[in-house]
């Protein structure tokens, strides 16, 4: 639960910022539980008709773990807004931003497979992945985490030892070598060669919602900077394998993918079908590259969401086990790699 001090405090500054919410009081609005991987949200929605009828909150202070510098993260999210990917963003500053409140929900796993909404992402994906904000970094997303990061998983896995159980502890202990330069140089060789694009980074079905009208939104931009762009495609599938809230600890399970060639393909060839080509051989030639990156490329979610549940294990907004979680992801990836 947010603290009722802090949601006041909200409250008063969006009084400042939407007028017709000026002479409301608290109890004319719904406030929603905060939600958040790396750091809270939380949606605002009043009782009554006025303007705005509902907004989102995001806290930026304190964020240590983000990617991008605060200048670069905002003129990456008002790029996007400016093209109608990301939500509109009435104010923005270094400690929190309000963006307009999409009326719909996040998609269920499941929902990746169906047709018409992989259209649709892959519809999106290829609006994302044709702009070019100005100033992003020249590194990938993957050199990103390295230097963001890794510092974060040493200070976590090597000073905020005693904070984890001892079976645990044996992991933080493995883990170390996720932040070392030869894992890094790791990564980069098994990267496919080629063009970086403008990337999302975080496209799993939490950070794809769809609206009440049908209309399927990208949401979560902290990630988006240069990458290889088969990495938004499978990325997309990354969270299928998980199964959460198990009974038993750590209450999670890693299954068999329940996506292949077939799924992974459909979404390629509909994000090709926004491409002119000059013959059939040519868009064939494209799809069948894109579809062996996509594949390849499928390994480096488990090293990113190592990495990411590392440096969020200490002090979590959601109570999973993060040091199993890394765990297993970072033996995954390990596995794949050496093949």
């Amino acid at each position: 639960m947010i603290d009722i001090n802090v949601e006041e405090k909200i409250f008063q500054h969006c009084q400042q910022l939407f007028p017709e919410w000026a002479s409301l009081n608290k109890d004319d609005f719904d406030f929603d539980a905060p939600k958040g991987f790396s750091s809270f949200t939380m949606g605002i929605r009043s009782k009554l008709e006025v303007t705005p009828v509902a907004i989102l909150y995001r806290q930026l202070e304190g964020k240590e773990n983000a990617i991008l510098d605060y200048e670069v993260e905002k003129n990456v999210f008002l790029t996007l807004g400016e093209h109608n990917i990301a939500a509109h963003c009435p104010y923005y500053d270094e400690h929190c931003r309000y963006e307009a409140f999409y009326q719909g929900r996040s998609l269920y796993a499941e929902e990746l497979f169906i047709p018409e909404v992989q259209k649709q992402i892959a519809n999106e994906l290829y609006r994302f992945h044709h702009l070019t904000p100005p100033v992003l970094p020249k590194e990938n997303l993957f050199e990103l985490l390295h230097k963001k990061w890794g510092q974060l998983a040493q200070h976590v896995l090597e000073e905020k030892l005693d904070c984890f159980p001892e079976n645990e502890q044996q992991m933080c202990l493995e883990l170390r070598e996720i932040y070392q330069p030869e894992t890094l140089q790791k990564v980069l060789d098994y990267l496919p060669k080629g063009e970086l694009t403008f990337c999302h980074n975080d496209t799993y079905h939490g950070n794809i919602m769809k609206l009440n009208d049908g209309q399927i939104k990208l949401v979560d931009f902290e990630f988006s900077c240069l990458n290889h762009k088969t990495y938004d495609f499978s990325n997309m599938f990354a969270e299928t394998v998980m199964e959460h809230q198990q009974a038993d600890y750590p209450y999670f399970k890693i299954v068999e993918p329940k996506f292949g060639d077939e799924e992974i393909g459909r979404l390629i060839n509909y994000y090709l079908d926004n491409d002119d080509f000059e013959s059939t051989e040519a868009r064939d030639k494209e799809f069948d590259q894109l579809l062996s990156e996509t594949k390849k490329m499928l390994v480096m979610s488990d090293y990113k969401y190592a990495m990411a549940a590392i440096t969020l294990s200490v002090d979590p907004i959601q109570k999973i086990r993060f040091i199993p979680y890394a765990y297993q992801r970072y033996k995954k990836f390990l596995e794949a790699i050496s093949r």
